[in-house]
């Protein structure tokens, strides 16, 4: 008799082992689960754009003086900012150098070409192109001479 009473509790205690284990495993499989896909989405690695070595040549300003040119930098949505304004220069090399996070994917680069003037700037042409990974040199025919550059696409460790 001690032997039947004594049977359910030992019972029960064994089952409600064997589905805290249960409930253990699914919840550390689940979190394992969420962890492999965080990484896979990330990657570990911030995809980024890069853009330096900017030049222009034959730029064409007012009437009246060399151009005092300027580029602005957009990736997809993001401004990325201005370069410097370089005086009387119908042959700029710019030091500037343009750096974003990789945030929306197959977007396009656009580079706009500024004359800088008193009062109302005059837009020199606008490139655009769609990256592409690696590092990239291209050639951009403007409304008012030609722009030079380099970008890459592509990772980057971090730690």
């Amino acid at each position: 008799m001690d032997m039947f009473i004594s049977s359910p509790p030992l019972l029960f205690s064994l089952l409600s082992l064997r589905q805290c284990t249960m409930a253990s495993l699914s919840l550390s499989l689940g979190l394992l689960v969420l962890c492999t896909l965080a990484l896979v989405h990330c990657d570990l690695y911030d995809g980024h754009v890069r853009v330096w070595g900017l030049s222009a040549s034959n730029l064409k300003g007012d009437l009246l003086s060399q151009p005092d040119p300027y580029v602005k930098v957009w990736y997809g949505p993001a401004f990325g900012g201005m370069s410097s304004i370089l005086k009387n220069q119908a042959n700029p090399t710019w030091p500037d150098e343009f750096n974003f996070l990789d945030m929306i994917h197959n977007s396009v680069l656009k580079l706009e070409v500024w004359d800088d003037i008193v009062g109302l700037d005059l837009h020199m042409g606008t490139c655009k192109i769609p990256i592409s990974p690696g590092t990239h040199s291209e050639i951009c025919q403007l409304k008012r001479g030609t722009i030079f550059y380099t970008y890459s696409y592509g990772y980057v460790y971090s730690y």
